[in-house]
């Protein structure tokens, strides 16, 4: 909505925000394409579902003698992820929309995949992989909704600093730890 006058008359504000009271929290001067918004929201709300059930494996599947303080990360990430979907399907519903929890097609929904791990090593290079993923997606979204929807926009942008946040915590690990992938025979 760049380059419009702000509206300064009270009384058309009050005017607009009578009509069309339904849209709830989508008035009159939403910028964005609220279905295709609706969409990508439940493409990421797929996306953390599918992360934290990774996180959640990989901190039961964690063994050796390092892996007390490695699954103890994976919890945490685990849990954050959960937050960040919570977040999403509010968000989703203040749009009027309706997140999609259904586990049929939640790998093809997520822009992450859902890969196990034999290793120690593999785990934290899957969940750094996805959260790369998860870091590209989300700066795309942001991207794209520029000033349409900001409210959108600013609860992906914190999204998006905790991704960031957990792929520096996973190659601090693999650094830390000396972790190297297995060798190939």
């Amino acid at each position: 909505m760049a380059g419009q006058p702000f509206i300064t008359d009270i009384q058309t504000i009050r005017t607009r925000a009578r009509q069309h009271i339904e849209e709830g929290a989508v008035t009159e001067n939403y910028g964005a394409d609220k279905v295709l918004v609706i969409r990508l929201l439940n493409e990421a709300l797929a996306t953390e579902i599918v992360c934290t059930l990774r996180y959640k494996r990989h901190y039961y599947m964690a063994k050796g003698p390092a892996s007390a303080g490695i699954a103890a990360e994976f919890l945490e990430h685990a849990k954050e992820e959960q937050a960040h979907a919570d977040q999403i399907a509010e968000r989703i519903v203040q749009l009027g929309g309706e997140p999609n929890f259904s586990p049929e097609g939640l790998t093809t929904r997520s822009h992450a995949e859902y890969v196990e791990g034999d290793s120690l090593f593999d785990m934290i290079r899957e969940d750094l992989v996805a959260e790369r993923i998860a870091i590209e997606s989300y700066r795309d979204m942001v991207n794209f909704l520029g000033n349409g929807d900001t409210t959108t926009r600013r609860l992906l942008e914190g999204i998006l600093a905790v991704e960031e946040e957990h792929a520096d915590d996973l190659l601090s690990l693999i650094e830390e730890l000396g972790l190297q992938a297995p060798a190939v025979s």
